[in-house]
């Protein structure tokens, strides 16, 4: 049963991560010329976007990858 709602949340996890992953894509995808030139004062908003979805994506990733250390330590015992 707990191994069974583990599974649902890595599952959950690796959608999550491949969600934030096209996200981020998409937003590098939709960066224009005048993005990359940028006024000199901060980042684009573009950029900002991009970032926000890596950290998400790094995040999810780490998530998962806890979900499967404590799968693979509780099949041990």
């Amino acid at each position: 049963m707990g191994n069974t709602f583990l599974i649902l949340l890595l599952v959950a996890a690796m959608i999550a991560t491949v969600v934030a992953l096209v996200r981020g894509v998409v937003a590098f995808l939709k960066t224009t010329e005048e993005d990359l030139k940028g006024d000199g004062v901060g980042p684009s908003a573009s950029s900002v976007k991009q970032n926000k979805a890596m950290m998400h994506r790094v995040i999810f990733q780490a998530v998962a990858i806890l979900i499967v250390v404590v799968l693979l330590a509780s099949s041990r015992g």
